[in-house]
């Protein structure tokens, strides 16, 4: 059986300092993503809906995964990836204080051997295991490219976490770029279970020169 190591594949992507951020060119890729909204009142811990997408979300990854590890021809192993963020507002300045006016993209990267056949064939699985639910119209599979980058690793909760975006947006001016997109948050531990101050989440910026 093929094992594929992508979290080696994309270590550079996946493994930045917590000392100083750093500029890296993020190549096109795929991903499983759904969009949502944070509901008023609420944030993204006590979501329903955020919570309801997650389990969509994890549940096409790990039926993409095994899908493909127990196919007669060519199986395939690979981890699945961490789960990332891209968090935004539709007026007004993005607040990590102020969480129900949040939009977000959750998302999760997939092999390219993911195709969309493959992923409308997980989909079916999943309607058959789970019936027909909603969520998983809103599931869809494509290529997100978001090439020039700041990024550097978070250590600790979540409400921290301007701390460490003051000290990327201090490189951004020195370096004379200007930040793009949406704000990226990259999981590399489970809140649900981690310490809140060890967890690991790379931030990331898009940025153009």
């Amino acid at each position: 059986m093929e094992t594929l190591d992508l979290k080696k594949q994309f270590k550079p992507l996946l493994s930045p300092s917590a000392k100083a951020p750093q500029l890296v060119d993020v190549p096109r890729l795929t991903f499983l993503r759904i969009d949502g909204a944070i509901e008023p009142g609420h944030g993204p811990s006590d979501s329903p809906r955020f919570a309801e997408n997650l389990q969509a979300l994890f549940g096409a990854a790990y039926t993409l995964k095994f899908m493909l590890k127990q196919r007669a021809e060519n199986p395939v192993d690979y981890p699945v990836m961490p789960l990332e963020g891209l968090w935004w507002v539709e007026d007004g300045h993005f607040e990590i204080s102020v969480k129900d006016n949040w939009f977000y993209t959750v998302q999760i990267m997939q092999p390219d051997l993911v195709t969309p056949e493959i992923f409308a064939e997980a989909l079916a699985k999943l309607r058959k295991k789970k019936g027909e639910m909603e969520v998983f119209s809103r599931l869809r599979l494509e290529p997100f490219h978001e090439g020039l980058a700041v990024q550097m690793l978070h250590l600790g909760p979540y409400a921290a976490e301007p701390a460490t975006v003051e000290k990327m947006d201090i490189f951004i001016q020195a370096e004379s770029l200007q930040k793009t997109g949406q704000h990226h948050e990259i999981y590399l531990g489970d809140p649900m279970r981690a310490d809140p101050a060890k967890l690991k989440t790379i931030l990331r910026h898009p940025v153009t020169k």
